[in-house]
């Protein structure tokens, strides 16, 4: 009998099942990824028909990780620097509770970005865009939320702070938590003859309680 002289073929064969999965994946993933960058596009333009029509949707998938703190065309840059500090109230096994001194977070993230040829993005935006996010929903006369996004910036206000801090501190089991935004403007050159930017504004948060859904899912 002659040896067959057909050559194996080369690389792998998909069957017919595997290529319709194959694609099928493939056109799910290239339509989420299109229909997230055309919500980001949205979110980051001037204002259109469009973008007014969807403007719930649109939001629902831009906040709060996705925000952008800019417009498209029309930077804003930042005049004003922002310090968040944060403290918690803890009770110790014997049932004793203590209030601990302020701890800066923003000062933690400076620290990590100074010297830093390549800080990582959360280092730079996480802590100041939830700040934002929170203070664009809330009143600043009694804390109050001024829209429907106010309860969720509160939660992920909380949850950043306490996965740094943890559930525990100095001993204690932390029972609430409390933030402290000091807010001062960024002065103009000397050369400019503008006046001096006023003192610092200190604005002080109501205590929220910590209880074990806020670690959900913290690392």
């Amino acid at each position: 009998m002659a040896e067959s002289t057909d050559a194996p073929p080369d690389g792998r064969t998909w069957s017919t099942p595997a290529l319709a999965v194959l694609c099928l994946a493939s056109a799910v993933l290239l339509s989420a990824t299109g229909l997230f960058l055309g919500a980001v596009f949205l979110h980051v333009a001037p204002a259109n028909s469009l973008s007014r029509e969807y403007r719930d949707e649109v939001d629902g998938l831009v906040y709060p990780e996705f925000e952008q703190n800019w417009k498209l065309f029309a930077p804003n840059p930042l005049q004003q620097n922002v310090a968040l500090d944060a403290r918690v109230r803890t009770v110790a096994d014997g049932g004793a509770t203590r209030t601990l001194d302020w701890t800066g977070l923003t000062a933690q993230d400076i620290a990590a970005i100074r010297g830093n040829p390549a800080p990582s993005h959360a280092d730079q935006n996480l802590l100041r865009r939830a700040w934002d996010f929170y203070d664009g929903s809330h009143s600043a006369q009694d804390e109050s939320p001024a829209n429907g996004r106010g309860r969720l910036a509160e939660q992920y206000l909380k949850r950043i702070a306490l996965q740094r801090i943890g559930r525990t501190a100095e001993g204690g089991r932390i029972l609430e938590i409390q933030f402290r935004v000091t807010t001062t403007t960024v002065p103009p050159p000397d050369w400019s003859g503008e006046n001096p930017p006023p003192a610092p504004r200190v604005r002080e948060l109501l205590w929220w309680p910590v209880n074990d859904e806020d670690y959900r899912g913290l690392g």
